[in-house]
């Protein structure tokens, strides 16, 4: 038993609340854990230069953590400078990007911004699971606005964390546990069991296929669970379907 109590298979408590602000097209707070984190999606009614496909349009992400996010105060993010930030600013964006239709979005481009108020571990993960309801919602928008026709989302999205701690695995890892951990995973899964991005490595010890295979399993699970909580935000904007 871990020290909240979870199962080792266990996702910690996640909270997703919509239309957390009031300005940007869409926005959520994601809470998972004693994680939590602001995400907001805006329109830009223009487009990166170096797009060449007329009438397509971009998504994009930045990710910062406030000072007071951690244990101790950290440098405010400066996330055109920080390698950190840009690194997982894009693995948002490729993961968020990668459900929509761009056609059907049009010459416009989507900022999704990820803050973190409060870090214990997975940020990278929740910032994907809740930058996907901002996003469904700012899409919702631009459709009630008649910007676009139709929603152009192809499936959900979720991510989470696994690793082996104590040669033992565990799903979504907390600050402490990551800090232990001898192979650290990030997962990012479409709704329809396809995988996006796997972000593995080993820190001190190797792991084996079968490992990797049980890490796997154990995200696909927790991204059903959190494609469900999704779904009691966004399921009118697109059904959640999942493989039998």
């Amino acid at each position: 038993m871990r020290k909240d109590n979870r199962r080792t298979d266990q996702l910690r408590k996640v909270q997703i609340t919509p239309h957390i602000l009031n300005h940007p097209e869409g926005s959520a707070e994601i809470i998972m854990g004693n994680t939590r984190i602001i995400c907001s999606a805006s329109l830009d009614l223009s487009v990166p230069k170096w797009i060449q496909t007329p009438e397509t349009g971009w998504v994009t992400a930045e990710y910062g953590m406030l000072p007071r996010s951690t244990h101790t105060r950290m440098r405010r993010d400066k996330t055109s400078t920080s390698g950190r930030s840009q690194e997982i600013s894009r693995l948002i964006g490729r993961s968020l990007r990668s459900s929509v239709n761009l056609k059907g979005l049009g010459e416009r481009q989507i900022h999704i911004d990820c803050d973190v108020i409060q870090a214990d571990g997975g940020t990278r993960t929740a910032a994907i699971t809740g930058g996907f309801v901002a996003l469904a919602l700012a899409l919702e928008s631009l459709k009630k606005e008649v910007m676009i026709k139709h929603i152009p989302l192809n499936y959900y999205v979720a991510a989470t964390s696994v690793g082996i701690v104590n040669k033992e695995l565990l799903l979504d890892l907390c600050y402490k546990e990551d800090q232990k951990a001898k192979t650290d995973m990030n997962v990012v899964f479409s709704s329809t069991g396809q995988l996006i991005e796997i972000q593995g490595t080993a820190e001190e010890d190797t792991f084996s296929r079968k490992q990797l295979n049980q890490m796997l399993d154990m995200a696909w699970s927790a991204c059903q669970t959190l494609f469900k909580e999704q779904e009691k935000i966004i399921g009118p904007i697109l059904p959640l379907s999942l493989p039998t």
